[in-house]
């Protein structure tokens, strides 16, 4: 495994890779690697000839009062893990490699990054889909690979594919949890062991639904207020929606079609998202990314 740092060492790298016709993947995280990176990760390699990983805190997705300097770093453990399944590429760039002096283009994507998120990280998507587009143009991957656990993550990013004709097909792989149920994330080291255990609230409420669903209840309005029914030991429950997995608008009424239940909530000072789909005929959803958009 390589460990790059700068531009021009990547790009040797990666010509290397495309004149020995080798198939590339790609993952970017933000470091701090755990078991969902990992499956993302595996995926890659069991699909392409190399994989590249990125590790590289964005600063323009934080808003001044979020946890920027403060997120949670471990670059050691992210170089054991990338070691150990078999990365290619590890680019783990410094802020003045990604955004040099004089910077000062950003990519909006409209409507769908003002909703969920949107409306209490204001610009946060503007920094993810700026820094996505700006790693798609460095590594230049066949294949990228992202979690279901940030779906309006990856529906803003397929959105920029999309719209800006970006040559790289997107892969969306189901959330890994931990066996109590809790989605993966780096922000779970934040938690005590008492605020973890109201966090189970939220896979509680999303499961609930979910078997609700499964037996035949389909008013959206009963659903999310079952699962919010969960969540209650949260501090704040910023949103719980029933949406359309790719554009995000908010569904009413009777349920029919995929969909996607969506959360966010606030538990000691540490915000966490979570999401389940919800298939009207007991499919079994493994990946997002074979759905119409």
């Amino acid at each position: 495994m390589r460990i790059i740092r700068t531009l021009p060492e990547l790009k040797v790298a990666l010509k290397a890779l495309r004149e020995s016709h080798k198939s590339i993947g790609f993952v970017p995280t933000m470091g701090f690697l755990h078991e969902g990176h990992a499956s993302l990760i595996k995926q890659s390699t069991a699909r392409c000839d190399a994989t590249v990983v990125s590790v590289f805190v964005n600063p323009t997705q934080f808003g001044p009062t979020e946890d920027l300097s403060r997120y949670p770093r471990d670059l050691e453990r992210d170089q054991n893990l990338c070691l150990r399944l078999g990365v290619a590429i590890l680019f783990m760039p410094e802020a003045a490699e990604v955004y040099p002096t004089g910077f000062c283009t950003s990519i909006s994507v409209g409507p769908i990054a003002d909703v969920l998120c949107g409306e209490f990280r204001p610009g946060h998507f503007r920094g993810v889909a700026t820094v996505v587009a700006k790693l798609f143009n460095m590594v230049q991957p066949d294949l990228a690979f992202f979690g279901q656990k940030d779906l309006q993550q990856t529906a803003i990013i397929r959105r920029v594919v999309k719209d800006l004709n970006l040559p790289v097909d997107i892969l969306v792989a189901p959330t890994v949890r931990e066996a109590d149920g809790l989605a993966l994330s780096s922000r779970n080291s934040y938690l005590s062991a008492t605020d973890r255990a109201r966090a189970l609230g939220v896979s509680r409420g999303l499961f609930a639904a979910e078997k609700a669903f499964a037996g035949g209840l389909r008013d959206a309005d009963q659903l999310t207020a079952l699962a919010r029914k969960e969540m209650a030991g949260a501090d704040e429950i910023q949103y719980c929606r029933v949406v359309d997995p790719f554009t995000l608008d908010t569904l009413g009424g009777e349920i029919n079609r995929h969909v996607a239940l969506c959360a966010a909530v606030v538990i000691g000072g540490t915000r966490l998202i979570d999401n389940i789909l919800l298939t009207p005929n007991g499919e079994n959803v493994q990946f997002i990314s074979h759905l119409d958009v």
